[in-house]
């Protein structure tokens, strides 16, 4: 099995007046790695609640495997839905994993035991005991061990310290490795988690602003300087994110496809090209102009 895929079609969800989604259309490809993106209150946490069927959409669909996962039971079987803290009860850590078990029929317990150990956890410990990055780390064991066809992880890193985040990271793409499976990631640490992503859903105020590849995304994120006005000349009609300009130079954030010969044009006029991070190309697509932080930016 290489995982469930999930397909959004025209996908909302209201909270009285508040639109939480508002016609969300995207995919997610089966076997892959999706980073869910998007600042606080962009939506995602609403979208992988409304995947998992914690949450009934208010109009549109959403397919999973093919299928609408409300009150499904196979399709529920093959979805994990692990948020930060882990939404555990006053138990023990060993009481979580026995659930986590029972509940998940491709549920590894050797992966469960020896991640128990990377992230220094005590089966005997109580999780009202564990401190937030510990909870964090429990959350990661159980998103990771259950295999799920279709694991969706909210935000579990936020809590954990570097080594953690990291070591979380790594065993994640481990056994994503050695057992396929579609692995949604929603996550604020974007540099971080850069790595990891083959598809990225960037949502903005409840819509989704890019829906592509991770390479194609970072491919179209391009950051150019040298004098001001062959960087105009050069730039044309594409997107520009931001510009800054310092006497005669300017450096101008863009996005968009400039063209297969577009180094050597840059090379002619003089101009230094530099692809942009996907946090840096992020961050620009999701300014919002006149606030405190956006203004002096895209146009």
């Amino acid at each position: 099995m290489t995982g469930f895929g999930v397909e959004l079609h025209a996908l909302s969800v209201r909270f009285r007046s508040t639109a939480a989604l508002d016609g969300v259309t995207a995919s997610v490809i089966p076997g892959t790695i999706c980073g869910l993106l998007g600042r606080n209150g962009s939506g995602k946490t609403t979208l992988l609640s409304t995947i998992a069927a914690f949450r009934r959409p208010s109009g549109g669909s959403v397919r999973v495997d093919g299928e609408a996962p409300w009150e499904n039971p196979r399709v529920l079987a093959g979805i994990a839905l692990v948020r930060e803290g882990g939404d555990v009860p006053d138990v023990r850590v060993s009481e979580v994993l026995r659930y986590g078990a029972a509940m998940r029929p491709t549920w590894s317990g050797e992966v469960a035991e020896r991640l128990l150990g990377r992230f220094d956890l005590r089966s005997s410990q109580r999780v009202e005991h564990l401190s937030r990055g510990q909870r964090g780390a429990l959350a990661a064991v159980v998103g990771i061990a259950s295999r799920a066809p279709l694991t969706l992880l909210d935000e579990v890193t936020l809590g954990m310290d570097a080594p953690a985040r990291y070591a979380c990271y790594d065993e994640l793409l481990a056994d994503y490795l050695v057992h396929p499976r579609t692995v949604v990631l929603a996550s604020h640490l974007i540099e971080e988690v850069d790595r990891l992503l083959e598809h990225v859903i960037v949502l903005d105020r409840g819509r989704v602003l890019v829906a592509d590849e991770a390479d194609a995304l970072r491919a179209r994120g391009v950051r150019v300087s040298g004098e001001a006005e062959r960087v105009d000349a050069f730039v044309g009609d594409a997107r520009v994110l931001r510009r800054e300009t310092l006497g005669r130079s300017a450096v101008v954030t863009l996005y968009g496809d400039l063209g297969s010969d577009a180094r050597a044009r840059a090379r002619e006029k003089e101009i230094e090209m530099h692809p942009l991070p996907l946090q840096d190309l992020f961050v620009h697509l999701t300014d919002r102009p006149g606030s405190a932080e956006g203004q002096g930016g895209a146009r």
